[in-house]
């Protein structure tokens, strides 16, 4: 290989300063391998080089936390000796690029990073973000884009055989040159079943199992520590190719392998492959590992070291075994046809040593790859404003027409054409399909379920990060409280622009400070998760986009759901009717829909009166006092009340609240759930004892909704009218009608 070059080293998005800092850890000029495994090293992807100051000031610990952030995925003890492990991982860039493939291989990465620790994956959720459906510039290519990632979800997850259990799907013409597709993964195993990517044991055997090595997706980390440009389609071999059946031989192999007692640690090849599993392993042990990449089993003739230290070909898994019991692992492999080759051992110099057919071509201390990369202490200024402070003057021509076209719209719009594509029963331990306030699964071992919430609003965090970050916690923890679940512990995905524009980082540290003052307060540490920054193409970011998962503890039992269970009952809203000015309405669906504006602030959070709802609603529900139970968000009140009907029994509803129509049916302030019971005494006194407000405002009836509004009628439609607009919401825009 020639010398290493200046436009070489830009080649590979490294700095000058960032390259003289790897000659001085080296004490000499790097070889061509090396600058290759120090760009995906030190890539924003693996290192959050601008991101690990400021993730320092999350929460990230509690009595339930057994392990926090550093390991493949979080996990927390959830009772009887059995545990859970979660995590949250984005796979933004290469889902624009080849949405089948990026998005299929984002559900493959983020299951071995669960069963890597030991845990059988047993839920997956995902949260997407695209453009207008029917953006007349970028519709035809945002519907692609929907139906390709939609497909490579579905294909994944229904093959490999967990259930795709809930999740969100939001649309923004930020998102129409970058969309969004983070996916969560969550499994469950037992204390003494837990597995570390440590490589232990100087002279144990490095063995690397699985599907064979390709070129496929070389440079995925530092693709996705870019921007887009116009050249990016031509990044499509940085995306990697999976095979779902391969990756459930894999989990098979490798629990069974991890019952022989012989393996020592694990770890999953995910971004940097080979790279980043040698070194991490490496360097959390505090050994070395020295590997020959002439025994690496390849699918492609002639790759070079370089090609194979970076590959990220899918499922593929690295483990360290004890010294004499490597025959255990390959019987167990073998059995289920796939690879198991030992290429290597663990060393006592700290060192990564590359050899290829017995030369050196990489020797890099461990500790210089995983612990020792740029931390960047980014300028950040004032958060981007996207938004004036003031919006336009408006008044509604008709409200109930105004609600029928946020039910229709994509946002709030039912998703069955989305999920009714993902096998969500699979396993059959799913008690919540998609479509509730939070999926649940039982935990068929004990008598414990476990209720999940993806949570997310670009357009509040657009308007001010911090208090949006918070919103959004708020809402997950809501989310949760509203099925009778107990929050207890959450995972991040930070996705934001480019961090070197100090107003795109000022939006980053706010979102980061939001979310640890909020966690602090809810009790949900976070035990993981993902920063994907770079979210821009040809210079436009998109709005700043942190989502939550957010994980709660529950008895097994019926879950409550949305829909009005019969006529007759009567209908409180836990939490009371809240606040929202006309500044703080500029970042609601009614603004989005009927506006197609964007203004003003969030609305306010009061987070001690949001945590006293949470407390109130899980103790109703779990006393079985609620028939039914939604709590609101998008599209506010009006809308939550119509998703209430769509089993077809109505309400008549009746609002004394001074405020204007619009602001009364369709503020999104926090703190709100809607409650049907015949026992609203018993929910009052409840709700009086948690220092909440509970005004009853109606009664459950027969097939219509109606609502008046300090004596003024404002709607009454049929239910199933209400229903059969929202229901086809989603199909009307892909067909682009």
């Amino acid at each position: 290989m020639s010398a290493i070059t200046a436009d070489l080293i830009a080649s590979h998005q490294l700095n000058p300063e960032e390259y003289d800092k790897i000659v001085r850890l080296l004490g000499r000029e790097p070889t061509y391998t090396e600058l290759g495994i120090f760009s995906v090293m030190w890539s924003e992807h693996c290192s959050y080089k601008s991101s690990r100051l400021h993730l320092k000031k999350l929460p990230t610990e509690s009595a339930r936390v057994l392990v926090g952030p550093g390991e493949n995925a979080g996990i927390i003890d959830i009772g009887d000796g059995w545990a859970i492990a979660f995590k949250i991982e984005s796979h933004n860039h290469p889902s624009f690029i080849e949405p089948f493939q990026g998005a299929a291989t984002g559900v493959g990465g983020i299951l071995r990073d669960i069963f890597t620790m030991g845990a059988r994956p047993i839920a997956v959720l995902d949260a997407l973000r695209f453009g207008p459906l029917d953006d007349p510039g970028n519709g035809a290519r945002n519907r692609r884009i929907l139906e390709g990632v939609v497909s490579g979800i579905a294909h994944y997850g229904n093959c490999f055989g967990v259930p795709t259990v809930g999740g969100e799907c939001v649309f923004e013409p930020s998102y129409s040159g970058n969309p969004l597709v983070n996916v969560f993964a969550l499994g469950v195993f037992r204390h003494d079943e837990v597995f570390f990517g440590r490589a232990s044991g100087v002279g144990n055997p490095v063995i690397y199992v699985g599907a064979k090595t390709g070129r496929d997706g070389v440079h995925g980390a530092t693709m996705a520590s870019a921007e887009f440009s116009e050249e990016s389609k031509q990044k499509r071999p940085n995306v990697q190719v999976g095979d779902p059946f391969m990756e459930k031989l894999l989990l098979e192999a490798c629990i069974e392998a991890m019952k022989t007692g012989a393996i020592v640690g694990i770890q999953d090849m995910g971004a940097a492959g080979l790279t980043s599993s040698t070194c991490e392993m490496g360097s959390r042990a505090g050994t070395g590992i020295e590997i020959d990449l002439q025994y690496v089993p390849q699918r492609a003739a002639g790759m070079t070291p370089y090609e194979i230290m970076l590959s990220e070909s899918q499922e593929r898994m690295l483990l360290v075994a004890q010294k004499g019991r490597e025959d255990e692992v390959f019987r167990v492999f073998r059995k289920w046809g796939l690879d198991a080759v030992t290429i290597g051992e663990v060393k006592g110099d700290g060192l990564l040593r590359v050899k290829d057919h017995g030369k050196v071509v990489a020797e890099i201390p461990n500790r210089a790859l995983a612990d020792e990369a740029p931390l960047y202490d980014r300028p950040h200024t004032r958060p981007l404003q996207v938004a004036p402070l003031q919006g336009p003057q408006f008044q509604s021509l008709d409200v109930q027409a105004d609600l029928l076209r946020i039910l229709g719209s994509g946002d709030v719009c039912s998703k069955r054409w989305i999920w009714e594509q993902y096998d969500y029963m699979v396993r059959t331990n799913t008690l919540q399909s998609p479509g509730g306030d939070a999926a649940i699964v039982r935990i068929k071992e004990t008598g414990t379920s476990i209720a999940m919430a993806l949570d997310g609003n670009g357009r509040f965090c657009a308007l001010d990060p911090r208090e949006g970050t918070k919103l959004m916690v708020a809402e997950c923890c809501r989310n949760l409280s509203t099925v009778g679940a107990l929050p207890v512990a959450a995972t991040n995905n930070l996705n934001f622009g480019n961090p070197e524009r100090p107003e795109i980082m000022a939006q980053l540290v706010e979102s980061i400070e939001g979310l640890g003052e909020a966690c602090r307060h809810f009790e949900t540490p976070i035990t993981g998760g993902n920063v994907s920054l770079y979210n821009e193409t040809l210079g436009e970011a998109i709005f700043p986009s942190p989502v939550l998962g957010i994980v709660g503890l529950m008895k097994t039992d019926a879950p409550i759901t949305i829909p009005f269970k019969a006529p007759g009952r009567t209908v409180i809203l836990i939490g009371g009717f809240g606040q929202c000015d006309e500044t703080q309405f500029g970042g609601t669906q009614y603004a989005k829909v009927v506006l197609d504006r964007l203004w003003g602030k969030p609305p306010a959070l009061d987070m001690d009166y949001e945590k006293r709802v949470h407390s109130a609603i899980r103790e109703i529900v779990t006393k079985g006092l609620a028939d039914s139970a939604h709590d609101l968000s998008d599209g506010g009140f009006g809308v939550a009340l119509a998703e209430c009907c769509f089993g077809g029994i109505g309400a008549k509803i009746e609002i004394a609240w001074d405020a204007r129509p619009e602001l009364a049916l369709f503020h999104e302030g926090p703190s709100r759930v809607l409650v049907s019971t015949s026992h609203p005494e018993e929910v009052e006194r409840i709700a009086l004892f948690h220092g909440v407000e509970s005004p009853r405002i109606g009664m459950t009836a027969a097939g219509r909704l109606t609502i008046r509004h300090n004596g003024t009628d404002l709607i009454d439609i049929p239910a199933n009218e209400l229903q059969n607009v929202w229901d086809t919401g989603l199909e009307r825009l892909l067909h682009h009608v």
